[in-house]
């Protein structure tokens, strides 16, 4: 018997630049921290969204997470992240549902310069 539930999953990294290429290595390095982190499989998520800050428009993190493998029926939104002066700058961020294990921890993933939004979570 399953005791899977629906549970909410955190994160955000930093794009070196506003490029597709730094934008699709940070999107890409961050869903792999995620998926490591919390052993899940693309059937096991039901949504992501992402918001990014005003200074990253070179690509949608979304179109980079639809093309991972099994991630099909994963759905996905983009929206700009709230201006907040003295955010930090070319930041990505993200909130993903996922069914995982009732006993099983979730584990956030705050890399690169977004480790310092949430210190408690970034190890």
């Amino acid at each position: 018997m399953s005791t899977s539930q629906l549970r909410a999953l955190r994160g955000a990294t930093t794009a070196s630049a506003n490029t597709r290429e730094a934008i699709s290595e940070a999107v890409a390095e961050l869903l792999d921290a995620l998926v490591e982190r919390n052993s899940l499989e693309g059937s096991q998520l039901l949504s992501v969204t992402f918001s990014v800050t005003a200074d990253l428009d070179a690509i949608f993190p979304a179109a980079i997470a639809r093309h991972r493998q099994g991630w099909d029926g994963v759905a996905l939104l983009d929206c700009q992240q709230m201006a907040v002066a003295g955010d930090l700058p070319r930041c990505i961020r993200l909130l993903a549902h996922a069914w995982l294990e009732q006993q099983q921890p979730v584990r956030h993933a705050y890399l690169r310069d977004a480790a310092r939004l949430r210190p408690d979570l970034a190890g």
